[in-house]
């Protein structure tokens, strides 16, 4: 938990904030009418942060930082034969290397996304002080116009099951691998690929479920 989530923090700290930026300077620069109030920008911006941005988008960049880690880690032990020393000392493999790795990945991933979507929100609202497109007052108004703590489940549920796609798969990758060095490195690709489309299929899915 603490090389997973302290160690990832600064890498989600700063992609949300400039996401959060980025979002926020998009939508404001689309809603030019008079007739749609201002405060919308706060509003969509959230909606965008909350529900498919950071849940998405931040595991995604998670599985390529913790996902290779963990093959990598796992998949070094099988090459230099310490996986065949625990199975020869009657100690399962699987419990002892990937169980704490998948359970620390539900735990950690949840509080990452939920630290992003705070960066996030306040990378929009320095843009909006710095850029001056609407008011503070505006923003921090539809931030909190008709929020739903629906919402946040909606997202930690996408992110439990996300954390669990990317730690099990990755493991899986790490745990077969057959080889040396230059092995290793295609199960590394090969777990980040698989594990990210896996998250983008149940991402539709899961979406469609929920909502």
């Amino acid at each position: 938990m603490d090389s997973m989530g302290i160690g990832s923090m600064l890498i989600v700290s700063i992609v949300s904030i400039a996401m959060g930026s980025v979002i926020t300077t998009q939508t404001a620069l689309q809603i030019e009418s008079s007739w749609i109030p201002t405060w919308t920008v706060g509003f969509v911006s959230r909606t965008s942060i909350v529900m498919e941005l950071c849940p998405t988008i931040i595991s995604l960049l998670l599985v390529g930082n913790l996902g290779s880690r963990i093959t990598a880690e796992i998949g070094s032990m099988r090459v230099t034969e310490q996986i065949d020393a625990l199975e020869v000392m009657g100690i399962n493999p699987a419990s002892h290397l990937v169980l704490p790795k998948v359970l620390a990945s539900l735990i950690v991933n949840p509080v990452l996304i939920i630290f992003s979507i705070f960066f996030a929100l306040v990378g929009g609202y320095l843009t909006i002080l710095i850029t001056g497109s609407v008011s503070p007052y505006d923003f921090i108004d539809g931030l909190t116009y008709c929020f739903r703590v629906y919402d946040v489940v909606y997202a930690l549920t996408k992110t439990f099951v996300f954390a669990f796609v990317m730690s099990t798969v990755s493991s899986f990758y790490g745990y077969r691998i057959e080889g040396g060095a230059l092995e290793l490195g295609k199960a590394n690709t090969q777990g980040i690929v698989v594990s990210s489309f896996i998250i983008l299929v149940l991402n539709v899915l899961v979406t469609q479920i929920m909502l």
